[in-house]
């Protein structure tokens, strides 16, 4: 298997509505990312970003045109394939936490253990999180941040292939933002999952090996970053 594609995204196409009134949202998109790359999809609201990442977690479907990953086209799948593609190959995190709030933090993570065949261990990886000394206490109890880890720690136990990141860092101040950057740095190098992370955050694609730049549906820029920097060095 040719790992610099283990992710297609071939001339993907995406409208809502009908008729007159039909909103062309993707027009033809195609790239592909290499396993265990970090990408970064990058555009203004409205560019199609989060359309293309629920196609990519097949939340959503194409029109027309097809995402493979590791030679596995999601339109082939049928709704019970799909699902467990989802459950045992894809994580994500989103903007809002969604943790589940009468579970504390171990639990949480827990969560997303009980849907793999080959979770991390939970206490090693809690301890990566910087999670450990509050693994008992529940979400409320949180701060922005702890439960932004939080959620990342239930996305990646499950040791995904992809994970997703829709904007994670939306709701955080600069400094909390940073350390989620850091954080999803390390799982990175450290677990070796293929990340994509959709953001209007110019400056994150510093971090990234890989930019794909969105504007109106269509991709303006395919960047492969040959000086990527450290998030923890990143400025905006």
């Amino acid at each position: 298997m040719d790992t610099s594609k283990f992710l297609e995204i071939c001339d993907i196409r995406k409208s809502y509505g009908e008729g007159d009134s039909a909103q062309q949202v993707l027009r033809g998109m195609s790239f592909t990312v290499a396993k265990g790359e970090f990408c970064v999809i990058l555009g203004p609201s409205g560019s199609g970003k989060s359309t293309l990442l629920n196609i990519m977690g097949g939340i959503d479907s194409a029109d027309s045109g097809y995402i493979s990953i590791n030679g596995d086209k999601l339109k082939d799948m049928d709704e019970r394939a799909l699902t467990d593609y989802r459950r045992k190959h894809l994580g994500y995190v989103f903007q809002l936490y969604n943790l589940i709030p009468d579970l504390n933090v171990k639990e949480n993570v827990e969560v997303g253990a009980y849907l793999s065949d080959k979770p991390l261990d939970i206490d090693e990886l809690l301890k990566t999180l910087g999670l450990y000394e509050h693994r008992h206490k529940l979400p409320n109890q949180l701060s922005g941040g702890q439960q932004q880890r939080t959620s990342i720690g239930r996305a990646i136990v499950k040791n995904p292939d992809i994970l997703l990141c829709d904007e994670p860092t939306g709701a955080l101040d600069y400094n909390t933002s940073k350390e989620i950057l850091e954080l999803i740095e390390s799982v990175n190098q450290k677990y070796g999952n293929t990340i994509i992370m959709v953001t209007h955050n110019e400056a994150i694609q510093n971090m990234a090996d890989h930019t794909v730049k969105l504007r109106d549906g269509v991709v303006r820029k395919n960047i492969i970053n040959q000086n990527k920097i450290k998030a923890a060095e990143l400025d905006w």
